[in-house]
């Protein structure tokens, strides 16, 4: 017997199953900072699990999809974190900003009310009043209702982590930030502090749609947006995306593609519907089947592009 080989593989099980308790008692160390470089470094071992709303991390904790971790880290307090505001050409909206704050907001439903009219289909009155736009986005989930919204307008968000004694910040679009359900290249490390929207053209028009038995409180069925600039009966600078209807909330690229610049036909329309069949990948599941789904991308669509409500 190799008796190195036997202790290496019992330390092995012993480091495993502590590692498994410690993940059923829950965290061991709680952090409440109040800047983001304190949050920074509280993340900064990787070894953290963050708190913003709440409203998705209970659920996912208790039943396992989330491990717990060393540390939980309550970010509620910073204040460098909340609000919207207009920097230059862009829009800043902190990762702590609720769907309530951002349903309210001026400039935003004046600039970009397609985000208004995604937070409108946001859950219940409740939920909306403690969900935060941060925890939306790093849930990751197919059918995050503020997905579809954000990326026909663009969107791109900043991550901030603690290296060397420094703060360190990179930006990245939305469009390529999910991998997978509930996956993003996010680091563990890092924290997502402020989602950035490049202000439209007064001419363009942005449309969000949601489905399922209550559109408002439900997870949604399919859910899509659309932004263009309409010139008569053409289509510039076509962005579309969807929810639900893959592994990851969906710009729907090709079918951007077939359109930009186009006249819109009857003949078209259909076009982009084969396209858009071509580019989903909707699964059966309590909620609906893939049939469904990709009928209700269709019709959506079809709605989308000849601006029926």
């Amino acid at each position: 017997m190799d008796v190195t080989t036997n202790r290496s593989g019992s330390d092995y099980r012993r480091q495993a199953v502590t590692a498994e308790l410690k993940s059923y008692l829950g965290p061991q160390e709680y952090a409440a900072p109040t800047t983001l470089a304190q949050a920074a470094e509280f993340l900064a071992d990787g070894d953290a699990i963050v708190l913003a709303g709440g409203t998705d991390l209970m659920l996912q904790t208790e039943s396992g999809q989330i491990p717990y971790r060393k540390r939980l880290v309550n970010i509620r307090r910073i204040s460098e974190m909340e609000g919207i505001a207009k920097y230059g050409d862009e829009i800043r909206i902190g990762a702590l900003t609720t769907m309530t704050d951002i349903l309210g907001d001026e400039l935003l439903g004046v600039t970009t009310p397609v985000i208004c009219q995604a937070a409108d289909h946001f859950a219940s009155s409740q939920i909306r009043n403690i969900a935060t736009i941060g925890g939306n986005i790093c849930n990751a989930s197919p059918a995050g209702d503020m997905l579809p919204a954000l990326l026909v307008l663009d969107a791109e968000v900043e991550l901030i982590s603690f290296d060397g004694g420094s703060l360190n910040r990179r930006r990245v679009p939305l469009n390529g930030f999910f991998t997978g359900p509930g996956a993003t290249i996010k680091k563990p490390a890092e924290l997502l502090s402020v989602v950035c929207i490049g202000i439209p053209e007064q001419r363009a028009t942005a449309r969000f749609i949601k489905s399922g038995p209550r559109p408002a409180l439900e997870i949604s069925i399919v859910s899509a947006a659309m932004s263009a600039f309409r010139d008569g009966h053409k289509l510039f600078h076509v962005r579309l995306a969807f929810g639900s209807v893959g592994a990851v909330p969906l710009r729907a690229t090709a079918t951007e593609m077939l359109l930009e610049g186009e006249t819109l036909t009857a003949r078209l329309i259909e076009q982009a519907v084969e396209i858009l069949m071509a580019e989903i990948n909707p699964i059966d599941d309590v909620r609906a089947t893939a049939w469904y789904r990709r009928h209700l991308a269709s019709v959506y669509l079809r709605r989308l592009l000849i601006d029926d409500d």
